[in-house]
């Protein structure tokens, strides 16, 4: 009889707690807001979504997740490793706990978009990223929103979505690693790579 009631109450286990979920992989959609649309302050067009960077405690010991990536090479895109710095295209950067395109990085959005009319071939990658204050999931969420953000003012200015690729590395790949704001504020970026075809 008992030995009866354990397999129901393993199967009845299993079921209510499911199993760990990867990442998911989403595929890049880009909103189409009017350029300039964006007010001084950063919101506008792009969007008032709550958006974070959020100052959560960091789980300490945790494994950190995988990047979210948005096109990955099953979809026939080409693979991250082919992207490289091009200093004709530059990096933009966000205030904490935003993803909202900044008044200044407007014109850095602009340029970029120019270089890439310019050199009609190109492939874009934007990378999101974030500094190391919230948890690796809710960064990982929040650089795709940045990498996202960049896609779209791109996307509204001309460039056609199937040229860009996104991927969120979260807090992952900091370019500074001291505790302050002046080094928080250099990681809370879209880094812009390019692959010519």
């Amino acid at each position: 009889m008992r030995r009866n009631l354990m397999v129901p109450a393993a199967l009845l286990i299993l079921a209510v707690s499911g199993c760990a979920k990867q990442p998911a992989t989403m595929p890049a959609s880009a909103t189409t807001p009017s350029p300039g649309a964006t007010a001084a302050g950063g919101a506008g067009a792009l969007g008032r979504q709550q958006s974070g960077n959020s100052p959560q405690a960091t789980t300490q010991g945790a494994t950190a997740p995988r990047p979210v990536t948005a096109r990955t090479d099953s979809s026939g895109r080409p693979s991250p490793r082919d992207f490289s710095v091009n200093d004709a295209v530059r990096d933009i950067y966000f205030d904490f706990d935003k993803h909202d395109i900044r008044q200044a990085d407007q014109k850095t959005l602009d340029a970029n978009a120019a270089w890439l009319k310019t050199n009609a071939r190109a492939l874009l990658l934007i990378e999101g990223h974030c500094d190391d204050r919230g948890t690796p999931e809710y960064n990982l969420a929040l650089g795709e929103r940045r990498a996202q953000a960049a896609m779209s003012y791109l996307v509204a200015l001309g460039i056609q979505a199937n040229r860009i690729s996104i991927v969120s590395y979260g807090q992952q790949q900091p370019l500074c690693t001291d505790r302050n704001e002046a080094c928080w504020a250099k990681n809370r970026r879209a880094h812009f790579l390019v692959k010519s075809e």
